[in-house]
């Protein structure tokens, strides 16, 4: 059997730990987060414009899928 792998006091911080120094880099996700906040007003219009822009491109689209009854 193997034998359970060894744990750090519970007082010692643990590897990676800001407290040693070397702090993970900041995900992708944090940062887009920290920037949306920074950039508030600027951030909410184009998420619209983005938004408004997709429903209307699902709109075209399903409007050019639509059936074509005979009159």
């Amino acid at each position: 059997m193997a034998s359970p792998p060894s744990q750090a006091p519970s007082g010692a911080p643990a590897a990676g730990s800001p407290a040693d120094g070397t702090a993970a880099p900041a995900s992708f996700v944090k940062l887009a987060m920290r920037n949306m906040v920074r950039k508030g007003r600027q951030s909410l219009v184009h998420f619209g414009l983005t938004a408004l822009g997709f429903t209307g491109f699902m709109v075209f689209v399903a409007w050019l899928g639509r059936p074509h009854l005979p009159q």
